[in-house]
């Protein structure tokens, strides 16, 4: 199929199977406001494609995504309007990654390398996860700036591994995620690819309409279990963690230095 994109690519990898690479390899597939419009409008045109049951999203390069492009995201158009005010960008990204939940098809993270800050909530929004063994999962801006922005963690790991992700900011591994529910399965990666393909080809032959209400079942359950609830309040709170004095001290220097500095600790 054409590619009219600039920070992913799109192929069909099987029948009924769209997948979506992140491609910005240079930058480790930092996400940026242009990427998410890309990513949203690449989803949203499975998700009305009647041939397309199913969705998988990669990255290009060595891992699946960086994180924000810290660079760029304040800068740029934000792909839709979110009300403003304190914790406006928490809002707006958590908008975001619910649109991903809302579609009728399924979308599956594949995860290699290391997906960090917002890379993991690319990989929480998506109804299934499947990474490498040595794949790492990080939000390393909890030692110093904020909570998460999207905060799903009691829902998908419980209240222990919650706690550790968000006081230590620690990574943990694909064999790990598995271990605490943040992922399905993890696999070598040399498999990976066509484990994956393997996985949503057995996904595809559900009826669409089937899928879709299969899909809504499980987030319904959440729901009822609160958890868009929470991840709301939550974005409030990463919006009053900015207000910390020790926070401001921090964006009034170097802020990316001292989070690249957390990443590495």
């Amino acid at each position: 199929m054409n590619d009219p994109y600039e920070f992913i690519a799109v192929d069909d990898a099987a029948t009924g199977v769209r997948r979506i690479t992140l491609n910005r390899p240079a930058k480790r597939n930092a996400i940026n406001n242009g990427m998410r419009a890309e990513l949203f409008a690449a989803l949203e045109a499975a998700d009305v494609d009647p041939s397309i049951h199913v969705t998988i999203i990669r990255g290009a390069g060595p891992c699946f995504s960086a994180g924000y492009d810290l660079k760029r995201i304040a800068k740029e158009e934000r792909p839709y309007y979110t009300a403003g005010g304190d914790g406006s960008w928490s809002r707006h990204v958590t908008e975001g990654w619910v649109r991903i939940w809302d579609l009728a098809k399924p979308v599956i993270a594949q995860v290699h390398g290391y997906a960090m800050a917002g890379g993991t909530e690319l990989v929480a929004a998506c109804d299934l996860v499947y990474a490498t063994h040595d794949a790492t999962f990080s939000y390393p801006v909890v030692r110093v700036i904020s909570p998460p922005d999207f905060q799903y963690h009691p829902w998908l790991v419980g209240m222990r591994n919650a706690m550790e992700l968000v006081l230590t900011g620690d990574p943990v591994t694909g064999d790990d995620a598995v271990r605490m529910g943040l992922a399905n399965r993890a696999f070598p990666a040399d498999e990976l690819d066509a484990r994956v393909v393997a996985i949503a080809e057995r996904i595809a032959g559900v009826p669409a309409e089937l899928l879709q209400i299969n899909k809504r079942s499980v987030h319904r359950a959440m729901e009822i279990m609160g958890i868009r609830t929470g991840i709301r309040a939550g974005s409030e709170l990463q919006g009053l963690a900015s207000r910390l004095p020790a926070v401001q001290a921090l964006l009034a220097g170097d802020a990316l230095a001292t989070v690249k500095q957390a990443a590495s600790d």
